[in-house]
């Protein structure tokens, strides 16, 4: 159930059964579908980003589109068919951000290869002879 007050929606692309939907790029193609509805109306180039009432993204790793409550506002018809998307296609929708955003971890933290090493200060080095070239 959406809340009345809720200034976005957020449609996941998980199914109410957890089947994660398809396509994989069903989020911006969905957003791609609103990009002219946007404050002030579409204008010439405005196909060419995704209106702010209507924004793809992932939420830890989980396709989500949020809409604004703003896009009812402004244009009912569009608002519904986002709704009813969610509803035909049988995916969740909350007013909540469906899960927090993990927090970003440094990229040398990310390689377990890396994370092994510098865990280990006494790893040992194993020298590696490099191919001699006639060159100075």
């Amino acid at each position: 159930m959406i809340s009345p007050t809720a200034k976005e929606i957020f449609i996941q692309g998980i199914t109410k059964d957890g089947r994660t939907f398809r396509p994989s790029d069903w989020a911006e193609r969905l957003a791609g579908v609103m990009s002219s509805f946007r404050p002030g109306g579409a204008f010439p180039g405005s196909y060419l980003s995704y209106s702010p009432w209507c924004v793809p993204t992932s939420i830890n790793g989980v396709k989500c589109v949020i809409v604004n409550r703003e896009l009812r506002n402004a244009e009912p018809m569009a608002w519904d068919f986002c709704v009813n998307f969610a509803k035909d296609n049988d995916l969740q929708v909350s007013d909540v951000s469906p899960v927090p955003p993990a927090p970003a971890m440094p990229k040398a933290a990310q390689t377990p290869v890396a994370a092994a090493v510098r865990s280990d200060p006494v790893a040992p080095v194993i020298p590696v002879d490099l191919p001699k070239t006639d060159r100075p």
